[in-house]
């Protein structure tokens, strides 16, 4: 049991590091968002060119960040020693929409390096407990010394209203604290105050004690990592395609301000003065001279020219498709360094068959295994979780050794799927299995087997009938059988009586 005070040290230790960590995902965020800004600009651009353009963004970060979430869907949870996956858990799975929630926090961990799964008993219902994904801003995990995996204490901070709130999980208890929220416009006489009010204290709970015990006994919050290192923290996929992005921007900005200023054959007049004409007052009388108003010469197309030795030069376009071409090898490096298909880039398919199309996209569907390897050892750990917070502590330790089911990250059609499962079933693999790997949840599969069931019920000839037609070798009628001796004999003396007759 640790102290208030013990609880409070830890609670600034982790802030702390969350502090250190939320400016990178700040940044990553706001890139997938398209407010990445104009850099790598000279200052002269900048100073001339930089409001301009302060709010275009083309935005490749989304595109790379959001093409492995869309292949990173869970299927379900089989237990070490099961056959099938656990109908109990997937319903704790669907009543939390965790089918929907999840595919945020696949997309948080890609940006953001990271994302957490907390999981929580429930005392209004103790057979479902809560699950939720959470961002990597407000949430930390402390680990034991030397390990990667034993947690040994969890802070989740955030902010409601006017408050900050913080949650300390440890192994046998659960701390809660507010503080108010920080002023920003601070004057010296409120700077005591306030010094006074950031401090964490304890949350009065009505319903339950602060702290309150962790039936669960170990830290009930899991870390999801995106690209672990052995040592350094892990890595986001956007991180690598930011200076790209930045280039990218930049050179879109040179094509636009080209496009404005020289997209266009340019003349100049030399050798002449510019034309002035007489200046007239209110009785029209002329008092003087000026310049003529060159914008209603330029709308009016007339041109004055006047001087011996005027003349007019001329300078070609500008060449924009430099520009272009420069962005498309930009964009054919992020393609190349996040293993993002180029079809997703750059939207030019013809013809393409689907071999080469499953070829383009192999280092996409790599990258997304990569991912399902590493959430899922997070997953598990989430799914005992569950069945601590349930009692059920057999199935939970049986599910430290258990898998997570995920759907099929290679893009196939339904055509080809069809003719890889028929072949499979023909080598003996089992219709669960098979409607498994089609991608059908275990709540779907059980759907389908009852189905089967039922239409071999009301027609078991039929069934019977087809079984025997998927047979290997099976492509038509039985043949007949070889005419034995008897029936030989038979047919010789049936053969002597026609003679006889006729």
């Amino acid at each position: 049991m640790a102290t208030e005070h013990e609880a409070l040290r830890l609670v600034a230790l982790l802030e702390s590091e969350l502090i250190r960590r939320r400016g990178p995902i700040d940044t990553h965020n706001g890139y997938y968002r398209g407010e990445g800004r104009l850099k790598f600009a000279s200052e002269e651009f900048a100073k001339f060119h930089g409001e301009r353009y302060k709010d275009f963004s083309d935005n490749w970060v989304q595109v790379v960040a959001d093409a492995p979430v869309e292949r990173l869907v869970v299927t379900g949870f089989v237990a070490d020693g099961d056959l099938s996956a656990d109908k109990d858990l997937w319903k704790v799975w669907q009543v939390n929409g965790l089918d929907a929630d999840s595919q945020l926090g696949f997309l948080g961990a890609i940006t953001g390096a990271r994302t957490f799964v907390l999981v929580w008993g429930d005392p209004n219902d103790p057979d479902m407990p809560v699950v939720t994904f959470e961002d990597a801003t407000q949430c930390v995990i402390a680990y034991e010394a030397g390990s990667r995996r034993n947690r040994r204490a969890a802070l989740k901070r955030w902010q409601d209203g006017g408050e900050d709130y913080a949650t300390l999980y440890l192994p046998d208890e659960v701390w809660k604290f507010r503080r108010p929220l920080q002023r920003q416009d601070k004057t010296p006489q409120m700077a005591d105050v306030d010094e006074e009010f950031k401090r964490w204290r304890p949350r009065e709970m009505r319903d339950e004690p602060n702290p309150q015990p962790n039936p669960m006994g170990v830290v009930p919050m899991v870390e999801l990592p995106n690209k672990p290192m052995l040592v350094e923290d892990p890595i986001s996929d956007v991180a690598g395609v930011i200076a790209m992005q930045d280039a990218i921007n930049l050179i879109w900005a040179h094509l636009f301000t080209a496009s404005d200023a020289a997209s266009w054959p340019q003349r100049v007049i030399m050798g002449a003065e510019r034309p002035m004409i007489p200046k007239l007052n209110a009785a029209g009388e002329i008092i003087g001279k000026q310049p003529v108003d060159l914008e209603k010469f330029q709308v009016d197309r007339v041109a004055w020219i006047t001087g011996k030795d005027a003349r007019i030069a001329e300078w070609q376009a500008a060449n924009l498709a430099m520009h272009t071409g420069i962005i498309e090898v930009a964009v054919g490096h992020v393609a190349a360094q996040s293993r993002t298909p180029q079809h997703y880039l750059v939207g030019k398919m013809a013809n393409i068959g689907e071999g080469t199309l499953l070829a383009a996209e192999t280092g996409l569907v790599k990258r997304c295994d990569e991912k399902t390897l590493w959430f899922g050892q997070g997953l598990r750990e989430m799914a005992r979780l569950i069945f601590l917070a349930k009692g059920e502590y057999a199935k939970a330790d049986a599910m430290r050794s258990g898998r997570v089911l995920w759907a099929e990250t290679e893009s196939r059609s339904h055509a080809q799927m069809a003719d890889a499962l028929l072949k499979l079933k023909q080598l003996g693999f089992p219709f669960e299995w098979l409607a498994l790997r089609y991608g059908l949840t275990p709540t779907e599969v059980a759907t389908v087997i009852a189905m089967r069931e039922r239409e071999i019920e009301a027609d078991p000839v039929a069934e019977i009938t087809r079984m025997m037609a998927n047979q290997p070798g099976a492509s038509g009628p039985p043949a007949e059988e070889p005419d034995g001796p008897d029936d030989q004999e038979q047919d010789e003396a049936e053969e002597a009586d026609r003679a006889a007759a006729g």
